[in-house]
This record gives C-alpha cells, structure tokens and sequence, in this order.
C-alpha cells in the first residue's frame, strides 16, 4: 500500500509513525512531534492535536532548521531568552 505523503495530511494518516518529542517538553501537552517516515522525510505534528495536519520535510530541510536553532537563530522566538533559560535550568538542578 503506497501512502500520499503531503503537507497538511492528517498526521494519523502516516500509520507505523513513532512520533518523539523533546525531553524539554512540558506536561502540559505543549510540544511538537517529529517521526522519520519512509522516503527519508520527516514529519512534524502538534501535540496536542495528534490528528491534526503533518507537515513534511526533507533531511536537508531538518538539519537546516535544527543547525539555525543550535546556532541561535531563533532566540528571539523564545519565552524565556538563552542566559534567563540557563539560570532557570540552573535553579532546577540545584538541591
């Protein structure tokens, strides 16, 4: 069976898909989702709409994504900015 792997589809479509998340991710549900699917793509999905619409990436645009976000690239983006997030991951390992 061959499946139509396109943007938007519903992620639960993409049958045989181990999604994983973060291990920054909260309790609350508020994470993003990749699996690797056949094709050498990747899907992305919102947590908490685990049905909802996948998006589809390349390799090439995944690596692209995840080195711009090593890089710092989108710090701005963030609700806690990188020194305030590095003392807050400070505090939480202290006893």
């Amino acid at each position: 069976m061959t499946v139509d792997t396109r943007n938007g589809m519903p992620a639960n479509d993409l049958h045989g898909a181990m999604w994983r998340k973060s291990r920054r991710s909260n309790s609350q549900g508020n994470c993003v989702e990749l699996a690797r699917i056949p094709g050498g793509l990747i899907a992305v999905r919102n947590s908490r709409h685990p049905a909802g619409p996948a998006l589809i990436y390349t390799q090439a645009e995944i690596d692209a994504f995840i080195t711009g976000a090593r890089d710092g690239d989108f710090d701005d983006l963030m609700s806690l900015r990188p020194v305030l997030l590095q003392e807050h991951l400070n505090t939480l390992s202290r006893p």
